[in-house]
């Protein structure tokens, strides 16, 4: 859009381009929600045939598909918080262990192959996490004040899940193996998934769109599925979703895929110009 437009305006637009309206009040509705952008011009392309929308597709459909990738960035959110808690627990305990609860933030506690400057960049960053959360946290400012150190299972607490990612991608092989070990995936595999995971977590919540999901971070996915074939050489959405099972328990991974499957069930039900394979194709799904 050059200019300014109503709502109205944006609607009257719309059905000009031949998509139909069952509800007119409730898409200006939507539209003041969500923006007519949001909606829209993010998830018109996959009921467009060489820029023509195809005949007979509703604003319901395409808001269909709006509130389908919005309740994906939801279920995301929640499983990729519970793989975050869980890695994160794992390296505090480790790292503890090994180096104490002191000076772990040492050069000589990496991996001595790893490129020294983003080394000197993570311990920077999380140095860089105490300073701005003492006076905020309470456990920060508590063991800063009493003991003069963080140790790791408090910096865990407030580091990100970028930078735990990158954090565990610098460890000692052998760290990185003793955790990698407790989800049965080798140390490489399991420092790809993590920054992919990183990357969709933020997809998610900064309410990017989340379905047409393509990472530039290779992920080995052949190691876990052979028989997958993936044309386009990149990281999609489905590839996700089967590494994050990966890292579940076997609880949290059949909540993960029921509510997955739900929301699958419940788009099917209301596309009618376009095929739910054609929304699981663009999400990576295997023809089968």
């Amino acid at each position: 859009m050059k200019e300014y437009k109503s709502n109205e305006e944006l609607l009257n637009h719309l059905l000009s381009k031949g998509v139909s309206v069952k509800n007119k009040n409730n898409a200006l509705k939507q539209f003041e929600r969500y923006t007519y952008y949001s909606i829209i011009n993010t998830y018109k392309e996959p009921f467009k045939v060489n820029d023509e929308y195809i005949n007979g597709v509703t604003f319901e459909e395409i808001f269909a598909l709006y509130e389908f990738d919005k309740n994906l960035k939801t279920i995301f959110l929640k499983y990729s918080l519970e793989i975050e808690l869980v890695i994160k627990s794992l390296i505090a305990n480790i790292i503890s262990e090994k180096y104490g609860v002191k000076d772990y933030l040492k050069k000589k506690n990496f991996d001595e192959y790893a490129d020294l400057d983003s080394i000197k960049q993570i311990i920077f960053d999380i140095e860089k996490e105490i300073k701005q959360n003492y006076g905020k946290h309470s456990a920060i400012t508590h063991y800063k004040d009493e003991y003069g150190f963080i140790p790791p299972f408090v910096i865990v607490k407030i580091i990100t899940l970028g930078e735990i990612s990158r954090y565990y991608g610098l460890l000692k092989q052998d760290d990185r193996q003793k955790i990698s070990k407790y989800f049965k995936l080798p140390d490489k595999i399991l420092k790809q998934i993590l920054l992919n995971v990183t990357l969709v977590r933020n997809f998610s919540a900064h309410n990017n769109r989340l379905y047409t999901f393509h990472s530039k971070f290779f992920l080995s996915f052949k190691a876990i599925d052979k028989s997958y074939n993936n044309s386009t050489k990149s990281t999609n959405l489905y590839m996700i979703i089967r590494c994050m099972e990966l890292l579940l328990d076997n609880k949290k991974r059949k909540e993960f895929n029921k509510l997955l499957n739900k929301e699958i069930n419940k788009l099917n039900k209301k596309l009618k110009t376009i095929d739910i394979k054609t929304i699981l194709n663009i999400m990576g799904f295997p023809n089968e």
